[in-house]
């Protein structure tokens, strides 16, 4: 069994950053730095007081840092019931769901007592959702285990599960109370997710903070080798940055949904894929970046160097780039627009697209012509 690295309490207390998404009554702290996890009954006690807790996990988080969660929730005296589940994207549905609800409403639990999601994005997701309708809602706790749910999934309040038609399709916008970022669980986190958690860190510099973009240039090979300095601060400025953009927007009226750069194509390859392991959710989502910054340069809205050097950093993360970079066979153009349609983006008929301007300028247009897609994505995907 593998565990996270001990840290003094001058160094934890030094290292831990707090950012705090702005909803009002409802507003929420991230919390994120080496060490968090040996506290997280303290912090969860001195946020909610002590209640009882319906723990939601995947084999592989449990098998790492289940030991070091239970120890310090037995420390702070909280009782807990716990379900562990397979983990990957399949996942995310409606069965899984039903194993959630029907778990914590057989452990007794009340509207008082909290729902503690202890892992990556499909566990956030389904857990967040789980708490959003039992109970009618019960009040939830966000630990994410993984880069990519520590930047993105875990803040913002979006849960759900996925289904045979598309990518989160299913669901329901519900605030976590708390968000437990401890870092060193990357430490124990497969190479592939890590960079997968990386592609949604350079989607906040390409939509907004074009110096952030050119951090990540300089810095993002050491925070891949293991940099704790520079993965602590790309993890705070991506939180900062989307705890601002729900602050503003929590339920994507307009400007939150610039942070869905990449995902109109990507979860359109994930689903293609059936979820089937050939792709996770932060490869898609680079994919889907590069063609969005293609397109966007193929329209004359961006300059060719925009989705250039975007490929290019994308590639010295070993991150792909191209659909043609999936293994195996996939649809074709017609059926991945098709899927495309299916989307939530869709309105009035009309799909909405993220594009970019720039490096750090990015914005939203429904007026893609159906035509220019088409042979845009019949080129894409004949590409290898």
């Amino acid at each position: 069994m593998t565990g996270i690295k001990t840290v003094s309490k001058t160094e934890r207390d030094a290292a831990t950053n707090r950012v705090t998404v702005g909803l009002g009554k409802r507003a929420y702290d991230i919390l994120i730095g080496p060490g968090l996890l040996g506290r997280a009954g303290e912090l969860i006690v001195e946020r909610f007081g002590r209640r009882k807790l319906v723990i939601v996990t995947d084999q592989n988080v449990d098998a790492h840092h289940g030991a070091a969660l239970q120890q310090s929730l037995d420390t702070s005296g909280l009782a807990i019931s716990k379900i562990t589940l397979a983990p990957g994207e399949a996942t995310k549905s409606f069965d899984a769901l039903e194993q959630v609800v029907d778990f914590a409403l057989g452990a007794g639990s009340e509207r008082s007592d909290l729902l503690v999601a202890f892992g990556g994005g499909v566990i956030g997701d389904l857990a967040g959702f789980g708490a959003a309708i039992a109970l009618r809602g019960v009040e939830f706790v966000q630990i994410p285990t993984s880069l990519l749910a520590q930047v993105d999934s875990s803040v913002g309040g979006k849960t759900g599960i996925n289904t045979p038609r598309g990518k989160n399709l299913v669901g329901a916008f519900h605030q976590p109370g708390l968000v437990i970022a401890d870092t060193g669980t990357l430490e124990t986190l497969p190479e592939r997710e890590l960079r997968a958690g990386y592609a949604e860190i350079i989607k906040y510099g390409l939509i907004g903070d074009s110096g952030f973009f050119s951090w990540l240039e300089a810095n993002g090979p050491a925070l891949l080798a293991g940099d704790r300095a520079a993965r602590i601060h790309a993890i705070r400025t991506a939180c900062e940055a989307k705890a601002d953009y729900v602050a503003r927007d929590e339920r994507e009226h307009g400007v939150r949904a610039l942070l869905n750069l990449g995902h109109t194509f990507g979860h359109v390859l994930e689903a293609a894929t059936q979820y089937d392991g050939r792709l996770n959710h932060g490869e898609a989502v680079a994919i889907g970046m590069v063609l969005a910054a293609q397109l966007s340069a193929d329209l004359g809205m961006c300059s060719d160097e925009v989705p250039e050097r975007i490929k290019a950093h994308l590639e010295i993360a070993q991150l792909p780039t191209q659909i043609g970079d999936i293994p195996g066979q996939l649809p074709g153009a017609g059926k991945l627009i098709g899927l495309m349609q299916q989307d939530k983006k869709v309105r009035d008929g009309k799909l909405n697209f993220i594009m970019l301007g720039d490096i750090g300028s990015a914005f939203v247009t429904n007026a893609i012509p159906d035509d220019q897609l088409h042979s845009f994505m019949t080129a894409k995907c004949s590409q290898t």
